[in-house]
């Protein structure tokens, strides 16, 4: 229920001015977003790769509301991957973007986040790496992975993110475990109704067993997204079963959430990607990583009363 809370409460405005305007929040904030500008996430990649761990970099800012907001999200991608470029890190460093931040909510979103995110695409492809889709609620499935094809078309590395809490994704696992197809999966971090998506954790837990299974014992290049010890474990056997090489999988946690296991994965061999996000706009990301585990909120509530 308390999760529940906190994702509605992640689109709430008047309830975004009292958390933003907490100070002592930005010391909690730093645990789970890079900074807010291009330097500070220029920084955490490096500390990153120095512990042999991969970056995903995701710049906040889905709550857009006009077009000019829109071309702005793909200008700090763009400003992004030249930023990595001297490092010259390859797909070490990818990045992943939310359609919402490129306008698919507007009127003709569809189309118009297709255009500005395209030359992201091309500018990853040109650096040597690619670009993920976020997924987010269930409304913007279908146009995320239409998005995802026409992507696709010119640059095949183009990632996809599947939320096993939602029905139709064991469906589509299966349409994309295909040869070429990077695929994250994720349990889900959004507010859906019942008729839409699981909502009770063991049933959550069992759609993601059953996704993972299909995309582990596919022919794509599947992207584990979690950080339940029993959800890496499955993975692994799976792994073991199906023979997969060390190249063919990954696995990826959110930045400054279960530290030492990525590390330990990283130590023991395992291909591990850290998705770092950053930027001024993090307060529905903050939300959502907040109702993901209850340790989390005790961990801002002890702040604010150190604050």
């Amino acid at each position: 229920m308390l999760g529940q809370a906190l994702l509605v409460a992640s689109r709430r405005p008047g309830l975004r001015k009292v958390v933003v305007g907490t100070p002592v929040t930005r010391r909690v904030v730093d645990r789970f977003v890079a900074g807010e500008a291009l330097p500070d996430a220029l920084a955490a990649v490096d500390a990153l790769r120095r512990d042999g761990i991969a970056v995903t970099l995701d710049h906040l800012g889905e709550d857009i509301t006009t077009r000019a907001e829109a071309v702005a999200s793909r200008d700090a991608y763009l400003a992004l991957l030249e930023g990595l470029a001297p490092q010259q890190l390859g797909r070490a460093a990818e990045v992943s973007v939310k359609l919402s931040a490129f306008g698919q909510a507007l009127p003709g979103g569809h189309d118009l986040a297709l255009e500005l995110v395209r030359p992201v695409a091309e500018a990853a492809t040109a650096a040597g790496t690619t670009v993920t889709l976020d997924m987010e609620d269930h409304t913007t499935v279908d146009s995320t992975l239409a998005v995802l094809a026409e992507l696709r078309r010119d640059h095949p590395g183009t990632g996809a993110v599947l939320q096993a809490a939602l029905h139709r994704s064991e469906a589509d696992a299966r349409d994309l475990a295909v040869a070429g197809s990077r695929v994250r999966l994720v349990k889900g971090a959004y507010a859906e109704p019942r008729t839409v998506a699981f909502t009770d954790k063991a049933e959550v837990d069992a759609a993601y067993r059953r996704c993972l299974e299909v995309l582990l014992t596919g022919d794509g290049y599947p992207m584990v997204g979690t950080h339940d010890p029993a959800m890496i474990a499955l993975a692994l056997d799976l792994v073991r079963r199906t023979a997969r090489s060390a190249d063919s999988y990954e696995f990826q946690l959110l930045y400054g959430i279960r530290t030492g296991e990525q590390q330990r994965l990283a130590a023991a061999g395992y291909t591990v990607r850290a998705y770092v996000p950053y930027g001024a706009d993090w307060y529905g990301y903050f939300m959502r990583r907040l109702a993901e585990r209850p340790a989390n909120v005790q961990f801002f509530l002890r702040s604010l009363v150190k604050g």
